[in-house]
């Protein structure tokens, strides 16, 4: 355990060093639509000098700190696995796991209530364990480089609502997966599969309604022109709900957001503040068209049923694995078997190291889905302008042009470029009715 000072250490450094790097260089674009001469339409309009004109819109300086940022969390992710890795280590050959299983069942003889006892230590012990790591990345790297301005009492709130629902969440989960080993033995991870199925549901239509208003206030969206272009754009759409709110993400982050949540009754449409005071009409309409994409086209069950898919998988790597561990460490680390509680830190180390392989596969997925509801949106809003905008936006924390490997590995969104050249492409294809459309206005 030699390495947890040294990375303690390193935490420590950067957080002192980082942010004084970041304060000279501005934080954002400026507020409004922008449209560079050359992405106007026109008989010489190309969609690659478009392209490169907007993507000018970021000064050197911008374009250095975002791509250091953004390339900063390749190597966070890297550094989370190996401390999640040490964590584990830690309670397993300190004893804390087993002792905390001993204490489980010392209050209850039954194995459900055990082990729901024993995933609400562990929850709490882990979110502490973890938190010097998850102070440095969630708050120190934030404020560094300017996407925060939480205060650290705010902040800290937020994350004791996250270990609330994480406790309760998570202990219900962990339950539900070991009532799976317990009675389904060598085919646990089938059952452990379709909880997981099921978990995603269960979040999907609860997340809006009675977790999201933990950590935000949301308020009905003032009448006006930004409300009547999200309910017309919803009902062009066929988006069943009139429900559409704003929150206030901004005592959080700088970033904007908007999203389409819920199922089954519960859908609804959220914008956060930041995107209401720092963006334009048309950038507006664009993020709401590409979210209305994910709802129409069913990302929501789609990504479920394929991230679902993923996680059995991996589960059926962890039985193979995990059952050789503990035949190799089991009896030293006073571990019974498969269905032991205190054998979980083991099984998620694995799990961990299974699921950061398999990162790739995960980020594809769910970049396909942004990349078809981008070419919805596109279409749903006719936005192109907007489009092109919001993403040099999100262009000030996300690289915007990586190498094909990089965004193999490591994007989880199309990149930056791609998104303005393909607004810029539909831009082409559809100038004829845009150019008579500004000429018209032009002529009033």
């Amino acid at each position: 355990m030699r390495f947890l000072p040294a990375l303690a250490a390193w935490i420590a450094a950067a957080c002192f060093l980082q942010p004084a790097a970041a304060a000279p260089i501005a934080a954002e674009l400026p507020p409004g639509l922008q449209v560079p001469a050359p992405a106007r339409v026109g008989p010489a309009f190309d969609a690659e000098k478009a392209t490169q004109a907007y993507i000018a819109l970021l000064s050197p300086e911008q374009r250095a700190r975002s791509d250091a940022y953004f390339e900063g969390g390749y190597w966070i992710g890297f550094w989370n696995l190996l401390y999640g890795i040490a964590i584990s280590a830690l309670v397993l050959l300190a004893g804390i796991s087993q002792r905390m299983r001993d204490l489980a069942e010392r209050v209850s003889r039954r194995p459900w209530l055990s082990t729901l006892l024993y995933a609400a230590m562990w929850s709490v012990l882990a979110f502490v364990l973890a938190f010097p790591f998850t102070l440095y990345v969630d708050f120190f790297r934030e404020h560094a480089y300017r996407l925060s301005e939480q205060p650290f009492g705010s902040w800290l709130g937020d994350r004791m609502k996250g270990l609330a629902v994480g406790v309760v969440l998570g202990s219900l989960g962990i339950t539900a997966v070991y009532g799976a080993v317990r009675r389904l033995g060598a085919r646990w991870w089938i059952g452990a599969t379709a909880i997981v199925f099921a978990f995603f549901l269960f979040v999907e239509m609860i997340a809006p309604v009675f977790i999201a208003p933990l950590f935000n206030h949301y308020q009905p969206l003032p009448e006006g022109p930004v409300r009547q272009a999200v309910l017309s754009l919803a009902r062009a759409n066929q988006i069943p709900t009139g429900h559409v709110e704003w929150f206030d993400a901004s005592k959080q982050t700088t970033r904007i957001s908007a999203n389409v949540s819920g199922l089954w009754g519960t859908t609804r449409l959220s914008l956060n503040d930041n995107l209401l005071k720092k963006t334009s009409l048309p950038e507006i309409e664009a993020v709401l068209g590409h979210e209305m994409g994910h709802y129409v086209l069913n990302h929501g069950m789609r990504l479920a049923i394929d991230l679902t898919l993923v996680f059995g998988i991996a589960l059926w790597l962890l039985h193979a694995a995990f059952d050789r561990a503990l035949a190799r460490w089991g009896a030293r680390l006073k571990l019974r078997d498969r269905a032991d509680p205190a054998a979980l830190p083991l099984a998620l180390a694995i799990l961990s190291v299974i699921f950061y392989l398999a990162g790739p596969v995960l980020k594809g997925i769910v970049r396909t889905a942004e990349t078809e509801a981008d070419a919805y949106g596109l279409n749903a809003a006719r936005e192109p302008y907007g489009f092109a905008m919001v993403s040099m936006r999100l262009a000030t924390y996300r690289k915007i042009v990586p190498g094909s490997l990089e965004e193999i590995l490591f994007y989880d969104h199309p990149s930056g470029y791609d998104r303005v050249h393909r607004a810029m492409v539909w831009l082409k294809e559809n100038q004829d009715a845009r150019y008579a459309a500004e000429a018209a206005a032009a002529a009033r």
